[in-house]
């Protein structure tokens, strides 16, 4: 029970210590998630409210099904741009379909979430590599950026990529609102200034470091309530500056989506890739929080408590989650012990949706495209994209094409884009693996490439290694490699293939060693192997291999060439060789 439900682990010994800490760390989360949901919402393209919404029953779901002590789950920035995105192929924003299509996306991805935890298909998400990633995330943060452009602007604006929003925009600056300019810039800055600069200043004034912290996360809240406050003093709304309007108090609308088969297929895809993206995003932030107080974090039952937590805001009418980066950093440095504080964070936002609904809706829309823009904009990454340029190239051309892809045609095209170029880039490197011809280090039993060390060697034995696993895609280069290797050596009489780092042997390579021995035989050449692993040999011997191999399988390669070419000198002779070389050129 404990394996599926994580909260058995920690609710029968949860203390009031505990408790007081979880209270706290909710309070902070809780000021925060509150603006951010809003804001998230309105990047879905969903009413300010289903932001609310998404962020009180998932949080509860998780916290009895996830694993993780500090993670804080709801609306994110990333998943709200493909969430509309994907309900925006299918309907028109601002329609009962396009809410339904959000809906109906958190169902879906709850319920792939819940079906990869079954099957134990976490390992899918290792096809999305780090600088897909990254590049993803940071493309992301400049589309959104640039989305909420029009907002701070006050002008209208569509599109779905970069250059639509930039084509849109430019001829719109003339017109551009100056009332919802000023407050669109100056929460900017204002929010930029509170993240970066407000808390070392109150901790220079004599402020606790903690006491300091809250503050500063209630930035966004003192951007509100200030803009609210001024809208109504100076009656604004009446001057063009946009307002979120009527938000409906009130318990979530819980319930089942409507069942439309066309519709749940047409999202299909889209729910695949917010499942995958969301729960890297979310695995991620949970492992790194967990190292730092040495807890465990299990991906397959991380899977369940993402289902569940997307599950539950189908449920109670909102759209698609996951672990948020900097919330859960938030509950963490907040001293969050257990999912409990998520628990109590559902609670505060309850409340407000009850409670404080009526006094957002003066709230300038202005101010919350600011807060989207303050937080993406930090996810771009630029040093990583240096970083990866100079380590990698290839994995740069993934990140690169991924970016390209999400500015400027789509941001499921930008992932898919970068998964395949990644896959390829892959299958391309291990399909022209290392292979190096090595001899025996003098002195030693080691055996290293003869192009980088001095080594000895025999002309009648070939010393070869490969340093992939082999498969279909590297299996001829093989076969060319060895034997164009053995076309210059006339005299060679053995080939031994060295496969310390082979760990699978396919069946189209399978075929290849047998062609390989097969040729080598019929040129009077023998061919042997060594090195090979355990599970490697326990293949080859559930195949007939073994029954027409008619070479010799060494434990090592020291083993292979004492047996094969017992005129190479020995470790002991080749020291000797050296010292008397060494001790002949002291004498001159």
């Amino acid at each position: 029970m404990r394996a599926w439900l994580p909260f058995l682990e920690w609710a029968p010994v949860y203390s009031k210590s505990e408790a007081a800490n979880d209270l706290l760390a909710a309070v902070i989360v809780t000021i925060m998630l509150v603006p951010q949901s809003l804001a998230y919402a309105m990047l879905a393209g969903l009413p300010p409210h289903v932001g609310l919404y998404a962020s009180i029953l998932p949080l509860v779901a998780y916290a009895i099904f996830g694993t993780s002590r500090t993670l804080a789950v709801g609306p994110v920035a990333v998943v709200s741009l493909m969430t509309a995105a994907a309900a925006g192929q299918v309907a028109a924003q601002g329609s009962a379909l396009y809410l339904e299509a959000a809906v109906v996306l958190a169902l879906l991805s709850g319920l792939i979430l819940v079906a990869m935890s079954i099957l134990r298909l976490g390992f899918l998400a290792n096809f999305l590599s780090h600088p897909v990633i990254s590049g993803f995330i940071s493309a992301s943060g400049i589309l959104i950026a640039a989305s909420q452009a029009k907002h701070i602007l006050g002008v209208p604006a569509a599109g779905d990529t970069l250059y639509e929003i930039v084509r849109e925009l430019v001829p719109s600056l003339g017109s551009a609102n100056p009332y919802t300019l000023a407050i669109g810039v100056g929460s900017v800055v204002f929010l930029f200034w509170v993240r970066t600069r407000l808390k070392p200043l109150l901790v220079t004034a004599g402020l606790k470091p903690r006491a300091a912290d809250m503050i500063a996360k209630a930035g966004p809240v003192v951007a509100i309530v200030t803009t609210i406050g001024a809208v109504i003093l100076f009656g604004l709304d009446a001057r063009g500056v946009k307002i979120v309007g009527e938000i409906p108090a009130g318990l979530p609308p819980f319930g089942t989506p409507s069942f439309n088969p066309q519709l749940w297929w047409d999202l299909l895809p889209a729910a695949v890739l917010i499942s995958l993206v969301g729960f890297v995003e979310s695995v991620s932030v949970a492992q790194t929080l967990a190292a730092r107080r040495r807890q465990r974090v299990v991906p397959d039952r991380e899977l369940t408590g993402l289902g569940a937590a997307n599950i539950a805001a189908a449920l109670s009418g909102g759209y698609p989650v996951t672990g948020g980066f900097a919330r859960s950093v938030v509950n963490f440095d907040a001293g969050a012990e257990t999912p409990m504080a998520g628990v109590f964070t559902a609670i505060g936002i309850l409340a407000a949706t009850l409670l404080l609904t009526p006094l957002f809706r003066y709230l300038p829309q202005a101010v919350l495209a600011a807060t989207i823009i303050v937080a993406v904009l930090s996810l771009v990454d630029f040093a990583a994209m240096k970083r990866i340029w100079t380590y990698s190239r290839a994995d740069f051309a993934a990140m690169a094409v991924t970016i390209l892809a999400v500015l400027f045609v789509g941001v499921e095209a930008g992932i898919v884009a970068g998964v395949g170029l990644s896959l390829a880039l892959f299958l391309y490197r291990t399909s022209r693996p290392h292979v190096a011809i090595v001899g025996q280090v003098p002195g030693t039993e080691h055996f290293r490439n003869v192009k980088r060390h001095d080594v000895a060697t025999s002309p009648d034995l070939l010393s070869i290694r490969i340093d992939e696993s082999l498969y279909f895609a590297n299996a001829r280069f093989l076969e060319d490699t060895i034997y164009d290797a053995v076309a210059t050596r006339p005299e060679l009489k053995n080939v031994v293939l060295m496969c310390p780092a082979v760990n699978l042997i396919d069946a189209s390579a399978l075929e290849s060693l047998e062609a390989i021995a097969q040729r080598l035989g019929a040129a009077g050449v023998g061919f042997h192997l060594s090195e090979v692993k355990g599970p490697v040999i326990d293949a080859l011997r559930r195949s007939d291999f073994f029954s027409h191999f008619k070479g010799e399988v060494f434990l090592s390669q020291h083993e292979a060439v004492r047996e094969l070419s017992p005129q190479t000198p020995t470790p002991v002779q080749l020291a000797a060789a050296r010292n008397m070389r060494a001790r002949a050129t002291r004498t001159g």
